[in-house]
């Protein structure tokens, strides 16, 4: 091997293993040690859309600055987009100094907020202690899911368990649904809050009293006692960014309305199969994912009555000219619509999926129209 190629990998072996060590020690946290919540504002990527929370532990006697986070996991991961799907990837948590962590957000140009926790000191050795054998053990793995655990939830999941009581509760928007809480999140993200909106199923239609976003937590800090005391201090602003949604010209209401506007005016034949076809084809992947995933936001999406899997056989019955069957399915689809119109009268995404179903009463009646006096005829 090249002597010089040897000598950069010792380098880069020595670095890393000065860096597990720096947060794997076992400090005695001083009087002036600090234990805060990171709240990290949203972004405009999908990964970033709902914001982070870490927890930020600070002591200057020690020279001891770090970031604790439960958001990591790893790409590499053998059929990562499989195991995502079915609920089974492995999210893990990670430690960076504090400057390191800064650096990443200033670079996203995303504002950081932080919360000191007014606790006494004994609650924050056990929390350090706590976040450091979690570093190094296989506690630091958790099962990602979407609501029940993520990086907010694993915090206060942590925070509660050593302050001895589940004291981190949610105080605010108890009464909304998750989905109304996370519709909000979408804007300027059209097809985003599209593929939600349509994925997700009964669950996130159920009131939202777990915290699990970074900016609830945030909020409900602010509400809650410990000891007599209120546990945070006033949130502090590390970094401010104007927040600046973007705008596409692609990614949004309109751009889909005259896409299946132009599917309705066009009055073909194929162009209609094509849209049934892609329908059904959804419908048969909710299904399969509902059963498939162990993600409870997925299971009984009442979706699948616009994304309708008969809609495949009225595609065969077209197909296969059998006029018959053409009509008595468009009408049982139809009566699936209605169904699924009663449904989403009292749901936020009712508007957001409106042109689908104006789209697909259309292509039906349409569908009827053309195959009604042939039955008639024979």
């Amino acid at each position: 091997m090249n002597l010089l190629l040897f000598k950069k990998l010792l380098f880069i072996l020595l670095l890393l293993s000065s860096f597990v060590n720096c947060f794997s020690q076992n400090i005695v946290l001083s009087e002036k040690a600090c234990v805060s919540i990171i709240t990290c504002d949203t972004g405009n990527e999908s990964y970033s859309l709902f914001g982070h929370t870490a927890i930020r532990i600070k002591d200057e006697i020690n020279n001891f600055d770090a970031v604790y986070n439960y958001g990591a996991f790893d790409f590499a991961t053998p059929n990562f987009v499989a195991k995502f799907v079915k609920g089974d990837l492995q999210y893990f948590a990670v430690a960076n100094t504090f400057s390191d962590f800064m650096s990443q957000y200033t670079y996203e140009k995303r504002s950081v907020y932080e919360q000191d926790l007014n606790i006494p000191l004994s609650y924050k050795q056990k929390i350090y202690d706590n976040l450091t054998h979690s570093l190094a053990s296989s506690d630091s793995y958790y099962t990602y899911k979407f609501i029940d655990k993520n990086c907010t939830s694993m915090v206060v999941e942590i925070l509660n368990k050593n302050l001895g009581s589940n004291i981190i509760v949610k105080k605010v928007d108890t009464e909304k649904t998750y989905r109304s809480i996370l519709f909000p999140y979408f804007n300027g993200s059209f097809f985003e809050k599209l593929g939600t909106s349509i994925i997700f199923g009964n669950k996130v239609d159920e009131k939202g009293d777990r915290i699990f976003l970074p900016l609830e937590l945030q909020k409900s800090l602010k509400f809650i006692s410990f000891r007599n005391n209120l546990l945070s201090k006033d949130s502090v602003v590390l970094l401010n960014f104007k927040k600046e949604t973007e705008s596409s010209i692609w990614n949004n209401f309109y751009i889909f309305s005259i896409l299946l506007g132009f599917i309705i005016l066009v009055n073909k034949k194929g162009i209609d199969i094509f849209y049934f076809s892609i329908m059904g084809i959804l419908g048969v992947f909710f299904i399969f994912v509902g059963f498939y995933s162990f993600h409870k936001e997925l299971t009984y999406n009442y979706n699948i009555l616009l994304f309708n899997p008969v809609l495949l056989a009225l595609v065969y019955s077209v197909l296969r000219k059998k006029t018959k069957w053409i009509v008595n399915l468009s009408i049982l689809n139809l009566g699936f619509l209605m169904l699924y119109l009663i449904l989403m009268i009292t749901k936020i995404h009712l508007l957001i999926v409106t042109p689908l179903i104006i789209t697909s009463v259309i292509l039906l009646i349409k569908t009827i129209s053309r195959n009604w006096k042939r039955i008639i005829i024979i």
